[in-house]
C-alpha cells in the first residue's frame, strides 16, 4: 500500500503508509432489522445495513464482515472480543459504544459521531476517521498500524498506553487530549490543533508540520515552568 514520504529536522526520511480501504462487494445484501441484530458469536456478512436502530444491544464474540452501515444506531452498545473487517460505517451514531479486546481491521468511519466511544484494548489496522465527531473518545490501549484521523473533532480524546507508531492525525481538534504512556514514534501531525494536551513527552519521534510546533512549544513550555511573554516593541526616546 502506497504512503506519504516526509523529511524530519534531522533529514531522515519517514513513511506514512495510507490505510487499506475496506475489500467490500457491490452485490450486498439489503439487511432487515432481524438481519441487522446483534447477539453472541453472530456472524454479519455482506450485508447493506440502512436506518436501522441497535441502540443499547450486547454480544460477544460477534464477526462483521463485508458490510455496509448507512445512518445505523449503534448508540450504547457493549461488544467484547468482537472482529470487524471490511466494514464501512457512514453517518451513524456510534456515541458511547464500548469494544474491549475487538480487531477493526480494514474499516471507513465516515461522517459518524462517536462522542463518548471507547475501544479498549483494541487492534485497530488499516482504518481511515474522516469527518467524525470523536470528542471524549478512548483509544486506551489500543495497537494502531496504518491508520488516519482526518477532520476529526478530537477534544479530550484519551490515547493512554495506545501504540500510535504510524499514524497520520490531519486537521484534527485534539485540544486537551491525553497521550501518557502512548508511544507515537512515526505518527505524523499536520494542521492540528494540540492546545493542553496531556503526556508531551510521548511525542517523542512523532512528525510535526511547523505550524503545530508552534503551538507545541508553548506546550512544552508550560510542562517545563517556562513562562512565555510576548514581545514588547521599545519605546522612543
Amino acid at each position: 500500500m502506497a504512503g506519504r514520504t516526509y523529511r524530519t529536522a534531522s533529514g531522515r526520511r519517514a513513511t506514512v503508509r495510507e490505510p487499506a480501504p475496506p475489500d467490500i462487494p457491490d452485490d450486498l445484501d439489503k439487511a432487515s432489522s432481524p438481519d441487522a441484530e446483534l447477539g453472541d458469536g453472530a456472524v454479519h456478512a455482506g450485508l447493506a445495513v440502512t436506518d436501522i436502530d441497535l441502540s443499547g444491544r450486547e454480544a460477544a464474540g460477534v464477526e462483521f464482515d463485508q458490510c455496509r452501515y448507512t445512518a445505523v444506531t449503534f448508540a450504547d452498545v457493549r461488544l467484547r472480543r468482537a472482529t470487524i473487517r471490511d466494514v464501512e460505517f457512514s453517518r451513524c451514531d456510534l456515541a458511547n459504544l464500548l469494544a474491549r479486546d475487538s480487531s477493526l481491521i480494514r474499516v471507513a468511519v465516515q461522517a459518524s459521531r462517536m462522542t463518548g466511544a471507547a475501544l479498549l484494548t483494541s487492534t485497530v489496522r488499516d482504518v481511515a476517521f474522516r469527518d467524525c465527531r470523536m470528542d471524549l473518545t478512548s483509544f486506551f490501549g489500543c495497537r494502531f498500524a496504518s491508520a488516519t484521523f482526518i477532520n476529526c473533532r478530537l477534544d479530550q480524546a484519551n490515547f493512554g498506553d495506545a501504540v500510535l507508531s504510524g499514524v497520520e492525525f490531519d486537521h484534527c481538534d485534539l485540544t486537551g487530549a491525553q497521550l501518557s504512556g502512548a508511544t507515537l514514534t512515526g505518527a505524523k501531525f499536520a494542521g492540528c490543533d494540540l492546545t493542553g494536551i496531556s503526556g508531551v513527552t510521548s511525542l517523542r519521534g512523532a512528525i510535526i508540520t511547523s505550524s503545530d510546533a508552534l503551538t507545541l512549544a508553548r506546550i512544552f513550555a508550560e510542562a517545563l515552568g517556562i513562562t512565555v511573554e510576548e514581545e514588547t516593541a521599545p519605546s522612543d526616546p
